[in-house]
């Protein structure tokens, strides 16, 4: 299950690159701002704030590349490229797949 929701390859390269503590130290910093790019990309929804949606989800995006959060980074995607066309936005899936990635990513590091 792990696989289908982050790409190990590449969670096993930054750690390779970086080294396994920076690499952790990386995690927390993005685990920890998480919760406020959800609540941020939520805010540009209530206002229609098409750019801050946009931004957001490519943030959020951006980061879950770096860490090989595919199911994550193909979803914000798919948000930042339709932006608030989408009727209704699919935060609400993106909140499960972070979840769904916290979860992973977090058993990574314990390994």
């Amino acid at each position: 299950m792990t696989e289908d929701i982050v790409n190990t390859e590449i969670f096993a390269e930054l750690c390779d690159a970086m080294g396994a503590d920076f690499a952790a130290e990386l995690l927390d910093t993005f685990l920890s701002e998480a919760s406020t790019m959800l609540a941020t990309l939520k805010t540009a929804v209530a206002e229609d704030d098409a750019e801050g949606y946009r931004r957001t989800a490519h943030s959020i995006k951006s980061n879950a590349e770096i860490f090989g959060a595919a199911a994550l980074a193909d979803l914000s995607r798919q948000m930042e490229l339709t932006g608030l066309s989408d009727a209704p936005p699919p935060v609400a899936d993106l909140e499960t797949t972070w979840s769904d990635t916290e979860t992973a990513l977090k058993a990574l590091c314990d390994e």
